[in-house]
């Protein structure tokens, strides 16, 4: 799976993190083609809490051991 995500939080403003099938990821700086849409989502990390508001899996809360600010629009892709 492919993630292209926008916003404050992470290492870049605009970054892709590509997931292999033996679990490694990769993070780049920009926008890395080619694009199969997916599903679009909206992170919102305040604090220990996490909430993805997703077009395909709706709404889903978590919680994380650290302390975490961001906000990000993301693109999932294959």
């Amino acid at each position: 799976m492919k993630y292209i995500e926008i916003g404050i939080g992470n290492r870049w403003l605009v970054r892709t993190e590509t997931e292999f099938a033996d679990g490694s990821e990769k993070e780049e700086k920009g926008i890395i083609r080619p694009i199969k849409f997916h599903s679009l989502y909206l992170r919102i990390w305040a604090g220990k809490r996490v909430i993805i508001l997703s077009s395909r899996e709706g709404i889903i809360h978590m919680k994380k051991k650290r302390n975490q600010f961001k906000l990000i629009f993301g693109l999932k892709s294959y």
